[in-house]
């Protein structure tokens, strides 16, 4: 009975993130209410209460319920990355292109947190968090770009920070211009071939021109 409880609170849980995912996506986070949430689950509004604290808690659960595509994946596997750090960050952004463009949950949660929200006294702690994720995506490609510098793949008077924090600017950037318009361009290649010729700059030409499985 008590597994049976707990399934069906996990149930009840994933209608309101779903229910919220459809709410945002239509209306913004700010304008959205939690009764307006409730009323599209199809569930009352201490249901919601009895999972989430706020609005804010429940904007945070959709945003985790889902890896956002911005190289999630960077911290996996290690030797690939030791070895040739440019082509385990190419293969690694490639995915997290075709992962914006073809999943289409991720597509939409990541849409709202784009363009959908505004960070204002409510959602201050989910700001925050988005800050310190944002940093610690910033560290980790000045981590796989001062490998790269070890290797030779780029200058060795490069600033890594810096180098890092304009290179996650370009790829945070084409990812949410093409949610804007996705006819506008093709992500996955354009996107590939932008970050060759960021790469090239620093003196890391390479030979990811297209999607890469």
């Amino acid at each position: 009975m008590a597994r049976r409880t707990k399934e069906d609170a996990l149930i009840t849980r994933d209608l309101i993130l779903d229910a919220a995912e459809r709410v945002f996506l239509r209306r913004g986070v700010a304008r959205t209410a939690l009764q307006e949430i409730a009323e599209e689950a199809q569930l009352t509004r201490g249901a919601i209460y009895w999972h989430f604290q706020n609005k804010a808690d429940v904007f945070d659960a959709m945003l985790q319920r889902v890896k956002l595509p911005m190289l999630t994946r960077l911290n996996s596997q290690p030797q690939a990355e030791s070895d040739n750090p440019l082509a385990h960050l190419r293969q690694n952004v490639a995915a997290a292109f075709n992962e914006t463009v073809h999943n289409l949950q991720v597509r939409r949660v990541f849409e709202i947190a784009s363009h959908r929200v505004e960070y204002g006294d409510d959602l201050q702690a989910v700001r925050e968090r988005h800050i310190a994720h944002r940093a610690e995506r910033v560290v980790d490609l000045a981590r796989v770009l001062a490998l790269a510098q070890a290797k030779g793949q780029v200058r060795p008077q490069l600033e890594t920070h810096s180098a890092a924090v304009g290179l996650f600017a370009l790829l945070d950037g084409l990812m949410t211009n093409w949610l804007l318009q996705p006819e506008a361009f093709d992500l996955e290649v354009v996107g590939a071939q932008a970050l060759d010729a960021y790469l090239a700059g620093l003196g890391g030409a390479g030979t990811f021109s297209g999607p890469m499985a």
